[in-house]
C-alpha cells in the first residue's frame, strides 16, 4: 500500500464535505458538515472565527510550557471549518495550495505591497 500524500488527505476531505452539502443530499439530522452548510454562512464562518480564537489561545499556551499537540488539534479544527466555507464557496483546498504554491518564493512584504497595488488600481 502506498503512503497517502498530504493533498491525498485533503482532496479526500473535500469530497466528504462536499458530498455532505444538503444540495448533494447531506442531511442535517446526521451530518455536522450539512448542520453547518444548512444553516448558511453565518454559522461556518462563527465556527472558523471560534476556532481561530482556540488556535491563537493554544498557541499562547505552547508558549508557557503547554503541549504543542493541542496547537496541531485546533489548527485542524481551523482547517476543517475553513474546508467547510471553501465548499460553500465552489473552491477546493487544491485552490489555496495553488496559491501558495504562486506566492512560494515571493516576499511576503513583496506580495502584500503587490495586492496593495492592484487594489488601487480597481478602485480608480
Amino acid at each position: 500500500m502506498t503512503p497517502m500524500s498530504n493533498q491525498d488527505i485533503l482532496d479526500r476531505l473535500a469530497a466528504v464535505v462536499e458530498s455532505r452539502k444538503p444540495a448533494n443530499g447531506g442531511d442535517p439530522e446526521t451530518s455536522y458538515v450539512a448542520r453547518l452548510l444548512h444553516k448558511g454562512p453565518d454559522a461556518f464562518l462563527k465556527k472558523i472565527g471560534e476556532e481561530a480564537t482556540e488556535t491563537v489561545m493554544a498557541a499562547k499556551d505552547v508558549d508557557h510550557g503547554g503541549d504543542p499537540t493541542k496547537l496541531v488539534y485546533e489548527v485542524a479544527d481551523l482547517w476543517f471549518h475553513s474546508m467547510i466555507a471553501l465548499a460553500h464557496y465552489g473552491l477546493t483546498p487544491a485552490d489555496v495550495v495553488n496559491e501558495l504554491a504562486r506566492r512560494e518564493g515571493l516576499s511576503g512584504l513583496d506580495e502584500k505591497a503587490l495586492r496593495k497595488a492592484k487594489a488601487r488600481e480597481a478602485s480608480e
